[in-house]
């Protein structure tokens, strides 16, 4: 049966399946922090609080924005006529911004070991201080090889109907859908919203829709409350 998450007993296969300390411990954080590729791929050792049982990540976005030569409006990507001044706009300005955002998670002990172990043995980059070392595609490939290795199945994309292969997006996705299905109420998507950095609530919101058969039990109970009145 096509699936779209990945259920934690299969993220232990995953785990399981690495041959390196560094790999397995690149899985781990991924699910444990329910984090973006990038963030995890930003840490450094000295974002690691042993005392505290926190890591602190980064998140680095950048936006682009357009705006009138002339009159210096904002502009869509779409407009070819300005919508305050009325030239026509051969070439918009762009503007390019760097925005930071920081967030300290906390992490479970079993984890926080692993991640002493790994440090131990001299594991993070000796000149950058990150915690890996590795490329974006890089650690894209030892996601899919471990999945691969660990024969899970791929995923169905929700909205593609689309078959792809286990990626580390998918253990941010496993991570927010285990959170909700533990705790679905107000409360609990706030705090998930928070961990994960959603800017809207809508983006969070979307794993409760996914995280269990909620709609089927809906259905059932209906016929279910129509039989005891019977």
């Amino acid at each position: 049966m096509a699936k779209a998450y990945l259920e934690p007993s299969e993220i232990e296969r995953l785990e399981e399946a690495a041959q390196f300390l560094r790999d397995k411990l690149l899985i781990r954080l991924l699910f444990h922090l329910g984090c973006r590729i990038s963030e995890a791929l930003g840490i450094k050792a000295s974002d690691i609080d042993f005392n505290q049982g926190t890591v602190t990540i980064q998140h680095l976005k950048q936006r682009i924005t357009l705006s009138c030569p002339e009159c210096s409006a904002r502009l869509g990507k779409g407009h070819r006529f300005c919508p305050v001044c009325g030239r026509k706009v051969e070439k918009a300005i762009a503007d390019e911004k760097e925005h930071r955002k920081f967030r300290t998670l906390p992490l479970d002990e079993d984890t926080m070991k692993m991640l002493q172990d790994y440090l131990g043995r001299g594991g993070a980059n000796s000149r950058s201080k990150l915690l890996f070392g590795l490329s974006r595609h890089r650690a894209w490939q030892v996601v899919k090889e471990c999945a691969l290795r660990a024969r899970l199945p791929k995923l169905i994309n929700t909205e593609s109907g689309k078959a792809h292969n286990v990626s580390p997006h998918k253990l941010r996705d496993a991570f927010a859908v285990h959170a909700v299905k533990l705790n679905d109420t107000g409360d609990g998507l706030r705090m998930l919203q928070e961990y994960q950095g959603h800017r809207r609530i809508t983006t969070t919101m979307r794993y409760r829709k996914v995280s269990g058969e909620e709609q089927k039990e809906w259905y059932q109970k209906l016929w279910e409350g129509g039989k005891q009145d019977g």
